[in-house]
């Protein structure tokens, strides 16, 4: 049975973020990977259990899309009752761990 995929509000900044930071307006590649990425991430409509727990938060699931050194964590939650998929964050690889910030 295939699953909903919802992107939350950050997850949606993250996308447009992205989009932007890579000019895929302006340039065929940047826009080819940029549809790689949305590809990846609808594929979770069939798939949902694919990814490994997320060391950061153990509620969250996670898969990876990109070569080394552009490689982007998507951060996500399966909620079984709605049969949904909601991307929580799509996070670039290099960045600390969410559990790891330092608080203010």
């Amino acid at each position: 049975m295939a699953y909903r995929v919802e992107l939350a509000r950050r997850a949606e900044r993250d996308l447009w973020h992205i989009f932007d930071f890579i000019h895929a307006s302006e340039s065929q590649a940047a826009a080819k990977w940029f549809n790689g990425l949305e590809s990846r991430i609808q594929s979770l409509a069939d798939f949902p259990n694919r990814g490994p727990a997320a060391t950061d938060d153990p509620t969250l699931r996670y898969l990876l899309y990109g070569n080394k050194p552009h490689v982007y964590r998507i951060l996500y939650r399966i909620e079984e009752v709605s049969q949904r998929v909601v991307i929580r964050h799509i996070r670039h690889g290099a960045r600390i761990p969410l559990g790891n910030r330092k608080r203010s």
